[in-house]
């Protein structure tokens, strides 16, 4: 997939920030959904401050999150601007990008009407409705199944002793048989379709650019690459996809950060 440049991503890309003045921090925790956000801010060329937290021992985030946003979750960002009171929190990843993007990189999203149907009941283009639609399926829906599919993992892997081992492994193989397996089956083999049904022959989810839907998308597909039937024979669109996201340049960036910092890169739990 060729790197889309900014100069070719339409008038609104005049838009951005430049002489940036806002503050932005981002608080990621090691192994989890925060590396989005990291590519993310690359993406757009924004300063920011990286905060780094790691999971315990019981590989739940630490205490010190609480501080920032009472759920203790990661990620979360902190925007501080000229005229503001107090900083502003946001946590989820969808809100943390719609709201980047809304602000700071409007190229990264479709844009919203077709021509001469501006403000119309129906009046959205395919990119843009994918777009909306993507921003909430891939917490509100794929997420689920990989959380459930961690999970299970981890009851299959439980140091239990050996006359235990045998239960928990009858456990995890159930609930993979009767609800993972299909469930991931089901929504693979729609991501398959939707990347071969992309608006005007893209390669990405809602076009030919990428979005910021293609941004939140990044973690579950890169993360289960040959796990939960995920594999380069059975769903070739989205294993592409999923290679073509790990080499974008934003991508690797937000990597090497990380590697930088840390001295290694763990996408997954």
């Amino acid at each position: 997939m060729p790197e889309q440049s900014p100069e070719h991503r339409g008038e609104e890309q005049a838009l951005s920030k430049s002489g940036q003045k806002e503050k932005i921090t981002l608080y990621w925790l090691d192994r989890s959904r925060s590396q989005r956000i990291l590519w993310l801010l690359e993406e757009l060329k924004l300063e920011y401050e990286l905060k780094i937290y790691h999971r315990g021992s019981n590989m739940l985030a630490p205490k010190e999150l609480e501080e920032v946003h009472p759920l203790g979750k990661a990620p979360i960002i902190s925007i501080e601007a000229e005229g503001m009171s107090k900083p502003l929190v946001l946590a989820e990843s969808g809100l943390i990008v719609e709201y980047l993007v809304d602000h700071f990189g409007p190229w990264l999203a479709p844009k919203r009407y077709m021509q001469g149907k501006e403000g119309q009941v129906g009046g959205e283009s395919e990119a843009w409705l994918r777009y909306r639609y993507y921003m909430h399926y891939v917490e509100g829906s794929l997420m689920t199944y990989v959380v459930v599919a961690l999970l299970v993992e981890n009851i299959r892997n439980s140091p239990v002793p050996f006359f235990i081992k045998p239960i928990t492994k009858r456990i995890a193989g159930s609930l993979e048989s009767m609800f993972m397996a299909p469930s991931f089956k089901t929504n693979f083999g729609f991501l398959e379709s939707q990347l071969a049904t992309s608006p005007n022959g893209g390669d990405y989810l809602c076009g030919k650019e990428l979005t910021g839907a293609d941004i939140l998308m990044s973690f579950p597909l890169i993360a289960f690459k040959g796990r939960a039937g995920l594999t380069k024979d059975a769903y070739p669109r989205m294993w592409a996809y999923a290679e073509w996201l790990e080499g974008h340049d934003g991508y690797k960036k937000a990597v090497q950060k990380i590697i930088n910092i840390e001295g290694e890169f763990k996408s997954t739990l």
